[in-house]
């Protein structure tokens, strides 16, 4: 289906509706045109559609809506661990055994920010180029543009569009940073998380919680002395499950109620492979099918509701900042802001006072917060 055009803005409309109703449908209609073609196949289209989930527009909200219904069949994966261990290297050696295998995969490779453009730094693309031309393969590099926990804002929606355009296989790789990969695990059907032998980053997968999101983990570089070692030391770690925190109660003074925690496996499977010339890759993939159907029939739903949760609580935070700093409410935010800044207004009284703008009310536990 053709684009929409920018002269059909100036066109006599037979229903006598004036140029705001033009200006609300152009991205509408847009939309249509563009999921139209992406789940038609139009690489072109499904590329233009993820430019306008990163950067937010009206035309990414109109196509998600449409597009949302038709996702849920695609198995996510997340792919995270400290640098160095070889994320990028394992993540085209799988691209290879799942084209093998005549399915269709999708990569997310979530980048650092260029503090001057804002755009994905490193470009993981340029390491699985050997694929370039292969329209069952869809690669996307995107920038975290300063959002924590080693993904993208977008990355959930970006997934979606890329489920419903009909790919079997979604691969997420975190930007790697090893300390705060943790939120990949409510992304993903699969958490996947790399090790690499002899080099003291199991100790910091610990301190950084990764173990605990981890359906299966992989020690990776297989060819180097002390990867059985490892390997033998992560089951050793791996013997019970993780503890699971209770969500916090509505009399939890201060806590704000988050999603429930994700349903872990009690022992992760432990995997060697050598990603470089694709030695154990073949049972990694065999891993991920296996988990995926475990998940299916018994914790797929409490995955997908974590999911759910945190998709719609990022995009009401989103909502939420944008409705401040837009117009009449901008002058407003700022001086709230400054008062903070001053220690004239406490956080938590600041917070109210930007809810109550918005015509929003809150319960209040404990003690009002009160103006310095």
């Amino acid at each position: 289906m053709a684009e929409p055009t920018e002269a059909a803005s100036t066109r006599p409309d037979p229903a006598g509706r004036g140029p705001a109703a033009h200006a609300a449908a152009e991205p509408a209609a847009r939309a249509e045109a563009l999921a139209d073609a992406a789940l038609a196949g139009d690489r072109r289209a499904l590329a233009r559609l993820l430019t306008a989930v990163e950067n937010r527009t009206p035309v990414a909200e109109a196509a998600l809506r449409r597009l949302y219904p038709t996702a849920g069949r695609a198995h996510l994966v997340g792919i995270t661990g400290p640098p160095g261990a070889g994320k990028s290297t394992l993540v085209a050696a799988l691209i290879e055994k799942v084209r093998a295998a005549g399915r269709t995969v999708a990569v997310i490779a979530v980048d650092p920010s260029s503090p001057i453009t804002g755009g994905a730094l490193l470009g993981d693309r340029v390491r699985m180029q050997a694929y370039a031309g292969d329209r069952d393969v869809f690669i996307r590099s995107m920038a975290s543009r300063g959002h924590a926990g080693g993904l993208a804002s977008t990355t959930t929606t970006a997934a979606a569009i890329m489920d419903a355009a009909g790919f079997d296989l979604i691969l997420i790789e975190t930007i790697g940073t090893g300390q705060s990969e943790v939120e990949v695990a409510a992304a993903a059907d699969t958490t996947v998380v790399l090790e690499a032998p002899e080099s003291g980053d199991e100790v910091q997968a610990i301190k950084a919680g990764l173990l605990e999101v981890a359906d299966l983990v992989v020690v990776n570089k297989g060819d180097r002395p002390g990867a059985q070692r490892t390997a033998a030391q992560l089951r050793a770690m791996l013997t019970g499950s993780a503890p699971k925190a209770d969500p916090p109660t509505a009399g939890d003074a201060g806590q704000v109620p988050g999603p429930p925690p994700r349903p872990r496996p009690t022992r992760p499977e432990v995997l060697i492979t050598t990603a470089s010339t694709g030695e154990g890759v073949a049972e990694l993939l065999a891993a991920l099918d296996r988990h995926r159907a475990a998940a299916r029939d018994s914790l797929g739903a409490e995955a997908r509701l974590v999911r759910a949760e945190a998709q719609v609580w990022a995009i009401l935070g989103d909502r939420l900042r944008s409705s401040l700093r837009d117009g009449a409410r901008r002058m407003a935010t700022d001086e709230v802001l400054a008062a903070v800044a001053d220690h004239r207004l406490d956080p938590y009284a600041a917070a109210d006072r930007l809810l109550a703008t918005l015509g929003a009310s809150i319960g209040q536990a404990g003690a009002t917060p009160t103006e310095r």
